[in-house]
């Protein structure tokens, strides 16, 4: 499925990202009927337009067939953080519900990058001919993912963040903002690359990595 098929849409989170989502499922053409929230109300206006309500009041009103869905919860960086986000995923795949990809058309996407299913590319973002981009990857505002590179499921690429040709990061990696990754580099799982970081070596699992050029950082 492509963002082309979808007509109406739900964001899963009304915050800052959900925010975002919000407008870039919007900026293609997407009607977008309901944002979710814990505390739906905080927002008895809506958010940007858009009706506020809780997951539950969601699912009660829009069954799987009648809508698709986007998460709206962000990527917030350390290691292990996104298991709040998988198990939101999970939940609602599990109802039957579905995630497609999401293009912003201020965004530019090569016909031959392949997207995975509940992909976000935001305003700005460049995804070039070759780069495959795995499940609920977030190429953020700016981010440049350039020829041929692999990304796995769970990526984060954020604002401003630039991967030359042919690099690999896998499952789990936040690569934070303004950072760059040199062409051949790969980043293994659940790793955090510190913002405006330059990554000029490999990167081993669940490492965090600062500075310019990288290098790893104690844990302590």
């Amino acid at each position: 499925m492509t963002f082309d098929d979808v007509l109406r849409l739900a964001v899963i989170g009304a915050g800052g990202h959900g925010r975002v989502v919000l407008h870039t499922a919007r900026s293609a053409g997407i009607d977008v009927v309901r944002l979710t929230d814990r505390r739906p109300e905080r927002f008895p206006d809506g958010l940007d337009g858009c009706p506020v309500c809780s997951d539950e009041e969601l699912l009660e009103e829009f069954s799987p067939r009648e809508i698709r869905l986007a998460l709206g919860v962000g990527s917030t960086g350390p290691i292990g953080s996104g298991h709040v986000r998988r198990a939101i995923v999970n939940r609602l795949m599990a109802a039957g519900y579905v995630f497609p990809p999401l293009i912003h058309a201020a965004a530019w996407v090569a016909e031959s990058a392949s997207l995975g299913q509940g992909v976000q590319i935001h305003a700005g973002a460049v995804v070039q001919p070759g780069s495959v981009i795995g499940d609920f990857s977030i190429i953020n505002t700016g981010a440049r993912v350039d020829h041929d590179c692999r990304l796995g499921s769970w990526v984060h690429a954020a604002p401003g963040a630039t991967l030359s040709g042919d690099v690999e990061i896998r499952e789990g990696t936040h690569v934070g903002t303004g950072a760059s990754v040199i062409q051949g580099v790969r980043i293994g799982r659940e790793c955090l690359i510190a913002a405006g970081a330059v990554v000029v070596n490999s990167v081993g699992d669940e490492e965090t990595v600062a500075g310019v050029p990288a290098r790893p950082l104690t844990r302590g």
